[in-house]
């Protein structure tokens, strides 16, 4: 039963950009002070959701910039509740879609909040869980990253049985997904990561063929020994550049992520670009939203039961609190996380 009258309502909201990566307590501030009356908040039409949990992104950052830098993603104004993607409970609704108690999943508008509303027009979907699997990776492995590892390598990869992917951030939450689905779709698999630990992980638990730590062994001395037919680019930068000096004629590359720029400035300037002319490549950006929203269930009769059945392993960096959802967001560019980073915010009960 819901409670009756004004509940706290904490939020984390907007401070100012950072020069570099965000400051918790100054890029972003936690607010424990507001309130709700969750049985009489007005809903205009749309629906009343209990934040369960958050997915800190990447994309994010590039949110926190001076309002006269244009890109994609709208800045986030000062005073602004953050905002990104999670999956919620439905409280109260008045939209004939939801009803009180489903399971939702809102794409990179979920405030960083107790409690909020929605209108009809976010992006929301109904959470599918036919194999029970727990909420938080439907910001994860069923969620956008296992998405975007699905939808592009399978749109774009043109992948044939033999040849040879190399995944950058191969341990992170989309490119440990693109690594076993090329696994599986019998490729041989390349995959780079930050620490020993990571790189024990892709090869112990993920069986990826070749397996190496950035930091200490060149890309360009592995990539010379293993020329690649795709590439999976969640970095950018120089990774980029010499990914493309390996690539054999007819490569694939798919443009996944730029972890490498979103905080540097100046940015790195690809000067190989005329191979891409003379090898014919290929290269290809995407947002798995929409791409997903074009074809929903070939994702979820697919990878959830590949999840429930083991065949796709994931791993998951909890943090629990959102008075602690900014250094969860923080720890994505200090590589401090491994695996997919989330934030539990309550339990399932409304």
């Amino acid at each position: 039963m819901s409670p009756s009258g004004p509940v706290p309502n904490p939020r984390v909201v907007y401070a100012r950009a950072p020069s570099g990566l965000p400051i918790p307590g100054e890029t972003t501030i936690y607010d424990p002070t507001p309130t709700i009356d969750i049985n009489h908040a007005s809903l205009n039409g749309g629906i009343l959701v209990k934040t369960l949990v958050l997915s800190p992104d990447p994309y994010m950052r590039k949110r926190m910039r001076p309002t006269d830098v244009n890109t994609y993603f709208p800045v986030f104004e000062p005073g602004q509740i953050i905002a990104g993607s999670g999956v919620g409970v439905v409280v109260r609704s008045e939209m004939d879609e939801y009803a009180a108690g489903d399971y939702v999943y809102i794409d990179r508008t979920m405030k960083w909040q107790h409690y909020s509303t929605y209108p009809p027009t976010d992006p929301i979907d109904k959470i599918r869980n036919d194999y029970g699997l727990p909420l938080s990776t439907f910001v994860g492995v069923n969620g956008v990253p296992g998405q975007s590892a699905y939808h592009a390598l399978k749109a774009f990869g043109n992948a044939k049985k033999g040849e040879t992917i190399y995944v950058s951030t191969g341990a992170g939450a989309v490119g440990s997904v693109v690594c076993q689905l090329a696994k599986l779709w019998g490729l041989k698999v390349i995959a780079s990561a930050g620490t020993d630990e990571k790189v024990r992980y892709l090869k112990d638990e993920l069986k990826v063929d070749v397996a190496f730590n950035y930091k200490t062994v060149p890309v360009e001395e592995v990539l010379a020994e293993h020329p690649l037919d795709i590439y999976w680019d969640n970095v950018g930068g120089r990774v980029l550049e010499t990914a493309i000096d390996a690539a054999r004629p007819g490569a694939r590359i798919i443009m996944c992520g730029y972890i490498s720029e979103y905080s540097s400035q100046p940015r790195y300037g690809i000067k190989n670009m005329d191979l891409a002319i003379w090898k014919c490549l290929s290269f290809h950006g995407f947002l798995a939203w929409p791409m997903h929203k074009a074809n929903p269930d070939a994702f979820f009769d697919e990878m959830p039961r590949l999840v429930a059945e083991g065949k796709i392993k994931y791993r998951e960096q909890v943090t629990r609190g959102l008075e602690n959802a900014d250094r969860a967001l923080r720890e994505i560019f200090t590589g401090e996380n491994f695996g997919k980073a989330v934030v539990i915010v309550a339990d399932q009960q409304v």
